[in-house]
């Protein structure tokens, strides 16, 4: 995943990547509207998915480390190494290939939970920022199928296309992560030269021979994923620091006045002519250039964060399932509450949930995932009409509510948050900023029958019977479906 710039290069990296002016007063980030028909269709299907699934995998699970991190020498808590010694380790890491051979491997399994899940798409790590493929590349021998990877010899050793079939025969759309940085790759870190940090290690105008190599090496890739896995809907970049300067950003560095230890690089891989060829071979196709504002980010992705208001744009936050984003023996899994309450948030803001869960070196997910992934799955069974395909409702959220409006009918949900201790439903429970037509039925979700109701105020209350009190038809969250609203739908479709 993205990782902020140590204190060293914290204005160099800032200024091509994340320092960046907000849209609003709301905290929304810069984003461009997508024009391409095709996009704006299959964007506006993604978002009715709502709850998708993140996997970061690779030989480093085998040490159970950060994924990829500890190769970059950065003086910040995510690039800590077990050695003192660089070189020694950047050789051990590598070697992990020769090692790694992940029998369990079991991808059907996955789809199968992840879809009782409720879970709707999904985006696979076919190479992060060590460069180590997960996909039968034919560009570099730093791969899975390589001889050099023992499970090389299983029928099954191109992962990305065992996962990316699997599924979509469960129905999800299917999303390709590709680290756009390659610190394995000569022509990214040249081992001519130490490599101080994330960027490459030379200077690109000197050598730009070089860099062209490498800029077709990864439109060779990407055109690799494009053409021999299947359907593709979204292509998922991360690294976010490759990307050209603009003229202000070069103009404001060359202002500085203790800039003469830094050297400021445009990274520019043409992602014009890659975003170009990706469509025409995957017509539609979504790209996420993540933390590079402009035309190539198609939606945002605030990591591990959830924005405290609506963003009326597409946006989706990866969070890691467990504590870590990679595989780490003995991880802790967020409790299943956190889990629904923060779907149900996400939701009601306008974004999609995207859960991260790191297999094992084995090729197995930890047990503690499956049981997640089925609470959240009964949890969704119950009340999933009121998170797939809506739309952020006004007022959005006051105090435990959250609300979401359907497309289809227009019904609306208010969704109510308990706390921990709050284990049963109220005899009389006020819904607030809500206004029902004079005929609309109230009713809770999982439970038949309607509820009695009456106008209060600016809102309405309810009246549960004695029955659903004490025994909610669903933990963690309670939804409450309002058949009909007597003002015009409230909900608030995104810009594009």
């Amino acid at each position: 995943m993205f990782r902020r710039c140590p204190s060293l290069f914290a204005w160099l990296c800032g200024a091509a990547l994340v320092v960046l002016p907000v849209a609003d007063a709301r905290g929304q980030e810069p984003y461009d509207p997508v024009t391409d028909p095709l996009v704006v269709e299959k964007l506006d299907q993604w978002q009715d998915l709502k709850l998708g699934l993140l996997m970061h995998w690779g030989p480093y699970s085998q040490w159970g480390v950060v994924e990829s991190w500890s190769l970059c020498s950065e003086d910040v808590g995510w690039c800590q190494r077990r050695t003192d010694d660089y070189d020694e380790y950047k050789t051990a890491y590598e070697a992990l290939q020769t090692t790694f051979n992940p029998t369990g491997f079991d991808p059907e399994r996955w789809a199968s939970a992840a879809r009782d899940a409720g879970m709707r798409y999904v985006v696979f790590t076919t190479k992060h920022h060590d460069g180590f493929s997960m996909f039968d590349t034919r560009l570099t021998d730093y791969r899975i199928t390589a001889d050099a990877t023992p499970f090389s010899v299983d029928p099954r050793a191109d992962v990305t296309k065992g996962i990316f079939d699997a599924f979509r025969r469960q129905g999800f759309m299917v999303g390709a992560y590709f680290s756009k940085p390659d610190w394995h790759s000569p022509d990214y870190w040249w081992p001519n030269f130490a490599t101080p940090d994330r960027n490459p290690n030379y200077d690109l105008t000197r050598y730009p021979e070089r860099w062209q190599r490498f800029v077709d090496f990864t439109h060779g890739q990407i055109n690799e994923l494009m053409t021999r896995y299947g359907p593709i809907d979204i292509l998922w970049l991360d690294g976010g620091w490759v990307q050209p300067l603009t003229a202000e950003e070069i103009e404001a560095f060359e202002r500085r006045p203790d800039n003469s230890q830094l050297r400021i690089q445009s990274q520019d891989i043409d992602m014009p002519r890659l975003v170009a060829e990706a469509r025409r071979l995957q017509p539609g196709l979504i790209v996420v250039d993540r933390a590079v504002p402009g035309p190539n980010q198609n939606y945002l992705t605030p990591e591990a964060r959830v924005p405290t208001e609506v963003w009326l744009v597409p946006w989706e936050v990866p969070m890691p399932m467990a504590g870590s984003w990679s595989y780490v023996p003995g991880d802790r899994y967020k409790p299943t509450r956190v889990l629904v309450q923060m779907l149900v948030d996400v939701v009601a803001k306008g974004g999609n949930l995207l859960l991260n869960i790191g297999p094992g070196p084995d090729g197995r997910w930890h047990d503690e995932a499956y049981r997640r992934l089925e609470a959240l799955g009964a949890w969704m069974a119950v009340n999933g009409e009121a998170i797939y395909g809506t739309r952020p409702l006004a007022p959005h959220l006051l105090g435990k509510w959250r609300y979401t409006q359907r497309q289809d009918d227009g019904a609306a949900f208010a969704i109510y948050l308990p706390d921990a201790e709050e284990t049963q439903l109220p005899e009389r429970l006020t819904i607030p900023a809500l206004h029902p037509a004079r005929d609309a039925t109230v009713h809770v979700l999982g439970v038949a029958g309607a509820l009695a109701w009456r106008a209060d105020g600016d809102g309405l209350r309810v009246t549960m019977p004695e029955s659903l009190r004490g025994a909610p038809p669903a933990e963690h969250a309670w939804v409450f479906r309002i058949s009909r609203l007597a003002s015009p739908a409230g909900a608030i479709p995104p810009t594009r």
